[in-house]
């Protein structure tokens, strides 16, 4: 019966982003104006770590399955990506290494505030 509730604030979140994404007419997906309403009821402590956490870490446990689709679909359509291969390839590695780069300086940056905030 817990994550049946915890997965109804879930979706329900998920649900409320849906709708603000169909109201304001920005181009975020969906899925942001969910994080960014959860990430608000979370810092506001309406709706608690506890309320959700085991759902959320069972899904978070599962998502690599939810790339498999995405993976056979380019399978499928590798014939039609030879011809693009290697700019694609080149794409993927320098915008992998961007984002690692930034994520990375980024929690090296925030550590750094910490660390100073203690002392």
């Amino acid at each position: 019966m817990k994550y049946l509730k915890e997965l109804a604030i879930i979706f329900g979140i998920t649900m409320v982003g849906e709708i603000l994404n169909e109201l304001i007419p920005l181009p975020v997906p969906a899925g942001v104006y969910g994080l960014f309403l959860l990430l608000g009821l979370l810092c506001t402590k309406i709706v608690k770590l506890e309320d959700v956490a085991a759902t959320g870490n069972l899904l978070l446990d599962i998502m690599p399955l939810m790339f498999i689709p995405a993976a056979v679909g380019l399978i499928e359509k590798y014939a039609e990506l030879t011809a693009i291969l290697i700019p694609f390839i080149v794409i993927s590695a320098v915008s992998t290494l961007i984002v690692m780069t930034v994520t990375g300086k980024t929690t090296e940056l925030i550590l750094r505030g910490q660390k100073k905030e203690e002392e």
